[in-house]
């Protein structure tokens, strides 16, 4: 008979032996005459300032004159920096820091990278308003933002994770990656910037054209614009050599504010406004760790993730309806911004909103746009125009506008009105499909590709969707996701490629190397790195041109993002798919170096230890992620399946034990503590840990089939039959359980 036993998970990464049929090649979908947009840098010089702009657009420069663009970088003087350096301290988490001025410069003394106290000199100045940061040069180009700022409304300093604490050598020091100007905020905050980042010195040499969101900034370089004009005169017409203008499309329009309001990876080496937006950044999609499962902001997503959910997006309305377009300010005053578009006699009434007149309640936005705290005060409101949906924070624990502002009231109390005022809603919203599948409800990824198949959804929540399909990887899923990489959507493409890069089998190729040809870089790099494990003389003939383009994409991508733990072990990812395990080892412990409690990086690292057959390694990784993370449960697991593997048993079951304290939920702990007990012949608890999961998922087959097993070994003939037979009931396809069944009613 053949049983199940511990098995070492290495990586995420799915094998599955090739069809027997055999493989042609699809089609090329998504042809274009040049694909290839360029990567050319544009020079500074093509970048002729704000000052060039104002001489033919001065109402157009008096309005964005002191904006939060104006504003969003510049050099320290007495006007521009805002917080009060006249000898002042303020402490936070421990950690003291004293602003003050010497000769003509501004100084902070705080703690630095080693956890001493120096004296830093402040050399720019970072936003207007309801905050102003400071920063501070280091060795080798960084330069970073301190984490004490200055509320300029309350005109008092303040801790941005008030907290939150933050030792010294951690990533999220404001001395380290967290809060480094070079990488997490120069491209969005100054005009045509080139971070270069050098991975070897792990230093910066980081350059732009102007200082601030300058008008070049959104509209492009002025230089042809201003020659044309120069050269015609009054014969002068406009040719769209600049961009962001009245004849921008509405949703071009909001892809071109994106880049700089959205979490992103970026894929290009630098914005140069050639393509699209999905040519230089990917977007980040809805998950766990920046969104309510429903969609809703949780951490700080910068508003375009939120905005492409809403009826609005899809509406054609876009930012500069509700915002003006130079001076960023709301256009109208309070209800009368919506009312541009939704009529006031069906909306701005009591009979809609069921609240008092002019009251708070009877706000639009109060409603429809929940917002949250970030950043310690800058309250930022969420983009999806959602309506408030009670019955659905009763089913899955998500937030709701009403109990919101209604903090003595519960889901239950909001529901009972929203029914009374509202009736029940005659419309499913997109998370009644996606809320399931993320958290991993019985059915869940069917309701994911109920929703991903479905276009009327906003394709940032289809994305999102396949995405989430990654906890469902099979077979069976895997060939219901092919068909989204033929998807309109290119969000969508570049979500499936990121599930199915899991896969190493050249089963797919035929699905992957047709998108080498895609219209968007960012997707193109996607199944680059989707068909990674194969050499370039396994490449078709017909793919072997774009192959080399598109590697010399990736590796742009690489570089670019090398700054980042998260750059790092994509490059491990990719030296995994090639089979090259030391070099895979070296990137996670580099990733390190710079995120050094960055412990999803140290768990695959810990597992490639193991695989490479440096068990004390391992061993002294799983060890220092629960020592920095004791909660955190999967550590154990881990740990315990690299114990159970090197025979130290009785070990393993303590870990396990450990394990299942922390995610009592997860069934496959119960399991595999019922396949420790069964090696160490403790058959009683063995059952009890199979009996315990099965309370939670009394279907689960892993489950009855090593309950029938100890039953078997128990020498419980009877009860082993009857399991079996229940576990064959369930799963009457399953050739093994079968197999197992008869082998137990021959004895």
């Amino acid at each position: 008979m053949k049983f199940h036993k511990i098995t070492f998970i290495i990586i995420v990464l799915v094998f599955f032996s090739c069809k027997k049929e055999e493989s042609k090649y699809l089609p090329v979908t998504n042809k274009t005459n040049n694909i290839f947009t360029s990567t050319k840098v544009i020079p500074d010089s093509h970048f002729l300032g704000d000052n060039n702009c104002k001489e033919c657009h001065a109402a157009e420069f008096k309005t964005w004159e002191g904006s939060h663009h104006d504003k969003a970088m510049q050099e320290v003087s007495d006007s521009s920096v805002l917080g009060d350096f006249n000898n002042v301290k303020f402490s936070s988490q421990g950690v003291s820091s004293h602003f003050f001025k010497k000769e003509n410069d501004y100084y902070v003394n705080t703690e630095g990278p080693e956890g001493e106290n120096h004296n830093y000199k402040i050399e720019y100045v970072f936003g207007v308003k309801p905050l102003q940061q400071y920063i501070v040069k280091f060795p080798n180009g960084h330069y970073q933002c301190l984490r004490t700022a200055w509320d300029t409304e309350k005109e008092k300093w303040f801790d941005l994770y008030p907290n939150f604490k933050v030792v010294h050598s951690e990533w999220l020091h404001w001395s380290r990656g967290g809060l480094n100007w070079n990488t997490m905020c120069s491209d969005c905050h100054s005009t045509n910037v080139r971070k270069n980042y050098d991975f070897n010195s792990h230093s910066y040499d980081t350059k732009y054209a102007i200082i601030n969101v300058s008008c070049e900034a959104c509209h492009g370089p002025g230089k042809k614009h201003v020659d044309q004009v120069k050269l015609l005169g009054r014969d002068y017409k406009f040719s769209n050599e600049l961009q962001m203008s009245a004849n921008t499309k509405p949703k071009e329009l909001v892809d071109q504010c994106a880049r700089c309001h959205m979490r992103r990876e970026q894929i290009s080496k630098s914005f140069n406004f050639e393509g699209t937006m999905l040519d230089h950044y990917f977007p980040e999609l809805i998950n766990e760790r920046t969104y309510h499962p429903d969609g809703q902001i949780l951490d700080e997503v910068y508003v375009y993730g939120s905005f492409v959910q809403s009826k609005m997006y899809h509406n054609n309305v876009t930012c500069i309806n509700c915002h003006d377009s130079h001076s960023l300010k709301l256009k109208f005053e309070g209800n009368n911004l919506c009312l541009q578009c939704h009529i006031p006699k069906t909306y701005n009434t009591p009979s809609h909103h069921f609240h008092e007149k002019d009251s708070e309640g009877a706000q639009c936005i109060n409603c429809h746009m929940a917002g949250k705290f970030y950043m310690g005060n800058d309250f930022r409101r969420d983009h999806s125009f959602r309506i408030p949906r009670p019955d659905l924070s009763i089913k899955y624990g998500i937030p709701n506008a009403c109990v919101g502002c209604h903090k003595d009231k519960n889901d239950k109390w909001a529901w009972e009105n929203f029914k009374k005022n509202h009736g029940e809603p005659d419309y499913k919203h997109f998370s009644e499909l996606l809320v399931p599948g993320l958290i991993g409800k019985e059915n869940g990824l069917n309701t994911l590709l109920e929703l991903a198949r479905d276009t009327i959804y906003p394709n940032i929540a289809r994305a999102s969707a396949v995405k989430g399909m990654a906890n469902y990887l099979n077979r069976e899923a895997i060939n219901k996701m092919l068909s989204f990489l033929d998807d309109d959507s290119a969000l969508v493409r570049g979500a499936t490629l990121d599930v199915l890069s899991n896969i190493n089998s050249k089963d797919y190729i035929n699905y992957f190397l047709p998108l080498l040809k895609d219209k968007k870089r960012t997707v193109r790099v996607k199944a680059f790195f989707a068909i990674a494990f194969l050499d370039e003389i396994q490449i078709p003939t017909e793919y072997k041109d774009v192959y080399r383009k598109v590697k010399k994409e990736f590796n742009t991508n690489l570089a670019v993002t090398s700054d980042f733990a998260g750059g790092r072990i994509k490059k491990a990812d990719f030296y995994l798919k090639k089979g090259d395990l030391a070099s895979a080892i070296k990137s996670y412990e580099s990733a390190l170096e710079i995120d050094n409690i960055n412990n999803m990086a140290r768990v695959n690292l810990a597992n490639l230890y193991y695989r490479n057959g440096d068990f004390i390694k391992a061993e002294e990784a799983f060890k220092t992620i629960i020592k920095q993370e004791p909660e955190y449960g999967q550590t154990y697991y881990s740990y315990s399946l690299l114990l159970g593997e090197l025979n130290r048993d009785e070990e393993a079951i303590i870990q396990m034990n450990l394990a299942i304290k922390h995610m009592p939920d997860n069934i496959k702990l119960y399991y595999n503590l019922s396949l420790l007990y069964n090696k160490i012949k403790d058959l009683k608890k063995a059952k009890e840990a199979a009996l315990v999961g099965l309370k939670q998922a009394p279907q689960n087959d892993s489950l009855l089939y090593v309950l029938a097993f100890v039953y078997y070994k128990g020498n419980q003939i009877e009860k082993a039959v009857n399991t079996a037979s229940r576990l064959v009931q369930l799963y009457p396809n399953n050739s093994q359980y079968v197999t197992f069944l008869n082998q137990l009613k021959a004895k």
